[in-house]
């Protein structure tokens, strides 16, 4: 009974979180805000239901199901890290360095560093490392003429 009011639970909040999700990527009207409705909300929604799938096939199935563990880690740790590259896109192809609020640093934003600030230096591949072996840096075989 108990176990089934908690798995109960679950899925009604997965319910609200994913409705509140799907709705305020439909009714938000800026891009960024946009963003954040399925990679908050949603992603709380589905973590809910493979949580509850968990608890009902771990304690009344009898079997414990590692699958629903990896993929509720897998999805609470890949959905910030996308949602974060593409609102970093997003700023890249949309706005300008004097559109962005003020750091209150010494520095300006990271992605808008200026080019007097930057040490090029640091940006030097050293090509060699990329040679494979037993090819020359001219991209012929060691040994042969062309």
């Amino acid at each position: 009974m108990i176990l089934e009011l908690l798995i109960s639970a679950f899925l009604v909040i997965a319910g609200v979180f994913g409705l509140v999700g799907s709705f305020g990527l439909i009714k938000l009207s800026d891009r960024m805000a946009r963003l954040h409705a399925p990679t908050k909300a949603t992603t709380l929604g589905v973590g809910g239901v493979l949580i509850a799938s968990m608890l009902y096939f771990s304690f009344s199935a009898g079997d414990f199901s590692f699958h629903e563990l990896m993929v509720t880690l897998f999805l609470f740790l890949t959905a910030p890290i996308t949602a974060h590259y593409i609102a970093k896109s997003h700023i890249h192809r949309h706005l300008e360095p004097k559109d962005l609020p003020d750091t209150e640093t010494d520095r300006g934003w990271a992605s808008f560093e200026d080019a007097a600030d930057h040490d090029p230096a640091h940006d030097q591949i050293d090509r060699r490392r990329f040679v494979p072996q037993g090819a020359s840096r001219n991209g012929v075989a060691d040994g042969s003429t062309q």
